[in-house]
């Protein structure tokens, strides 16, 4: 089944895209963990409703639409066009924030959320300010000259190299390079850690402050 439904002449199949909106309610729901209730509790619509929507019983209003899209954290036109429910590539949109970009990689509300992050040359080009959040990080490089400040610790970090940190503790992101930097990001705003079950055969737990 193509991602993008249209009909012969190429405008969109307006039955079609409201069909498919209930197998794709229902696999963000999956996805989520939640149960009908606990969705209905979230977004104030009632179970009978949400189960007539996944079933395709009921065509999908922006009063349904809007909750369920804050709730699965999934943009509005996204979740009456997104691929089909059980395609495995995540469609990401960046989002920029103080003239870094982000690649979200993850869409699961709440727990770890993983990023693509570029820093551009020089950034910020101006003092770094240490910032303090509830959290917990993980960094890894993947190209570039990452510099980290972290607590009373000046570091920079290469490509293939991680630091990992409590965002309790003072910390900032910088890039004095010529080239920009591209890192992935694993982010748990709860303070949710990795859990490493195997490493490398020689290589030292203690590499670097805070990893």
């Amino acid at each position: 089944m193509p991602d993008d439904i249209s009909t012969a002449d190429g405008e969109p199949d307006l039955d079609g895209v409201l069909r498919a909106i209930g197998p794709r309610l229902r696999a963000l729901r999956q996805q989520l963990g939640a149960t009908l209730p606990q969705l209905s509790a979230m977004t104030r619509i009632s179970v009978s409703t949400l189960s007539r929507l996944e079933s395709g019983q009921r065509r999908p209003s922006l009063e349904h639409l809007l909750p369920l899209s804050r709730v699965y954290q999934v943009p509005l036109d996204e979740l009456v066009n997104a691929p089909v429910a059980g395609d495995p590539r995540v469609h990401s949109r960046p989002i920029t924030r103080s003239g870094m970009t982000f690649y979200p990689l993850s869409r699961r509300p709440g727990g770890l959320q993983a990023y693509k992050q570029i820093i551009p040359a020089r950034w910020p080009g101006c003092e770094l300010e240490l910032q303090v959040h509830e959290g917990y990080e993980w960094l890894y490089v993947l190209s570039g000259r990452l510099r980290l400040l972290l607590g009373e610790h000046d570091v920079e970090l290469v490509a293939g190299e991680v630091a990992e940190f409590d965002t309790h503790v003072p910390h900032a992101l910088a890039n004095t390079g010529e080239k920009p930097v591209e890192l992935l990001s694993l982010f748990g705003p709860q303070g949710e850690r990795l859990h490493v079950r195997a490493r490398p055969a020689g290589v030292p737990r203690e590499r670097a402050p805070g990893w």
